[in-house]
């Protein structure tokens, strides 16, 4: 009876021993997958890497574009509620165009190019997939959303007392955008559809999030309490106020939060179901 190298045996050779020998039954274990955390710092890490190299062209584009949409504005709105919401929905304005737009056409050109296969072979878990790529992106936004905050503020008059809580805004409002990118850009059949998905979604954010929302007619208003930025964008604007309300603009932000899990959790079974395909 032949008896195999140890090497052999680890590296799965123990399939050309002759049946019946011990080796054949003595299956090698494979390698056990990385834990969640450290796997999810390792892709959040290379996707920010890419981010930062691929991106920052981009990122102007959006803050260029939100300030030209306050500029705007400012013709038409003077101050009080409607300036309020003008300068929050201009400001997570930006986390939607990166975290929403760019994520879908990014998932949706990962799979048309079989990049996922690359990732379904590395033991890594699909959340830590789907949680890094959507933390890197939604973290490229913050440089944007704070710039577009003060300019907006310092163009209306607004306080930049309360500014700190775009803090808590962006991770929020941008996890749940996220998620909803990553799902739009997995479930798309085609790279293509995932890119308009991607854009219609950046529009309704921009004409449901921007316009104050009592100019908006219900039927459109119940469409706006479904887009996840609008929970982002109400907290923002609350802040604005002399007083705020911190009971509303906690809830606004666990509604956000909340959201953002349901939205992750539906982007992390797109991203196993396209995978298996």
């Amino acid at each position: 009876m032949s008896i195999l190298p140890a090497q052999a045996v680890s590296s799965g050779a123990v399939a050309a021993a002759p049946a019946g020998d011990p080796a054949r039954r003595a299956a090698a274990p494979l390698a056990p997958r990385a834990r969640l955390l450290p796997a999810l710092a390792a892709v959040y890490g290379a996707q920010l890497s890419r981010a930062r190299v691929a991106r920052i062209p981009l990122l102007f584009v959006a803050t260029f574009q939100s300030v030209g949409i306050m500029v705007l504005m400012r013709g038409v709105v003077d101050g009080g509620a409607e300036a309020r919401a003008v300068v929050a929905g201009s400001s997570v304005l930006v986390v939607a165009f990166v975290a929403l737009n760019l994520l879908a056409q990014y998932f949706g050109q990962l799979r048309a190019s079989g990049g996922l296969d690359h990732y379904a072979t590395l033991p890594v878990p699909p959340t830590a997939v789907v949680l890094g790529a959507a933390g890197a992106y939604a973290s490229f936004t913050v440089p944007g959303t704070v710039v577009t905050a003060v300019v907006g503020s310092v163009l209306f008059q607004l306080p930049l007392t309360h500014l700190w809580i775009l803090a808590a805004v962006v991770p929020l409002a941008g996890a749940a955008l996220a998620g909803l990118g990553a799902a739009l850009g997995l479930l798309a059949p085609r790279q293509e559809l995932a890119t308009l998905l991607g854009q219609l979604g950046m529009s309704a954010a921009l004409l449901l999030g921007v316009l104050p929302a009592d100019r908006l007619p219900a039927p459109i208003g119940w469409a706006r309490d479904l887009l996840p930025s609008t929970y982002g964008v109400e907290a923002l604007a609350r802040t604005f106020d002399a007083r705020p309300d911190w009971a509303a603009v906690g809830l606004d932000l666990a509604v956000c939060a909340a959201v953002g899990v349901v939205s992750l959790a539906v982007a992390t079974w797109a991203y196993r179901r396209a995978a298996v395909r």
